[in-house]
């Protein structure tokens, strides 16, 4: 028997953890591959913030079926909760909206301000891209906009999108600490 549960299995146990979501009635978990419950934690407010403009930007420059903090189903990294994810008005036809997406949407974007998720970052990305997303949008603590693709870090956003994220919410880089650092 495989350690890694299957996606109806990954499903169902989900709902078992996360009865209440439609209601919004608590913060939900992501499931890990075998099934293994992974806490997501509430945004604090600059990362909401953050987040929420990613989201308004998106949804004005390729369209207004994005969503925020939607579980999807990855078939490598269980039931993972992206910040954004964006698909094609076709999708969300044929999803049940009680449940994680089935599979993975087009675009998925991780912000990871205040944030533990630097660690696992690149198996998201990877669970993403395999799972069917054509692109990954990643913002990184200091505000730094990555695009990620099937082959790779990319120059450019394959959607077209180009983010700018307002920079007083952002970490500072460690280097801009040192006295008379220019760059």
């Amino acid at each position: 028997m495989s350690t890694f549960l299957e996606r109806d299995g990954l499903v169902a146990r989900w709902r078992r953890i996360n009865p209440n979501m439609e209601s919004g009635l608590r913060d939900p978990c992501e499931l890990d591959a075998r099934g293994d419950a992974v806490l997501y934690s509430h945004p604090s407010a600059r990362r909401q913030i953050v987040l929420t403009d990613a989201y308004c930007q998106i949804t004005e420059q390729i369209g207004h079926v994005a969503a925020m903090a939607v579980p999807v189903t990855t078939t490598s990294f269980g039931i993972r909760i992206p910040d954004v994810i964006w698909m094609p008005p076709d999708n969300w036809e044929r999803i049940d909206r009680s449940a994680p997406v089935p599979f993975v949407p087009a675009l998925c974007v991780e912000v990871l301000l205040d944030r533990d998720t630097r660690d696992d970052i690149d198996l998201r990305v990877g669970a993403y891209l395999k799972g069917g997303a054509r692109e990954v949008i990643v913002v990184d603590e200091h505000g730094r906009v990555e695009f990620w693709g099937a082959n790779g870090l990319q120059s450019a956003s394959k959607f077209g999108i180009t983010l700018s994220l307002e920079q007083m919410y952002f970490d500072e880089p460690a280097w801009s600490s040192i006295p008379n650092a220019h760059c």
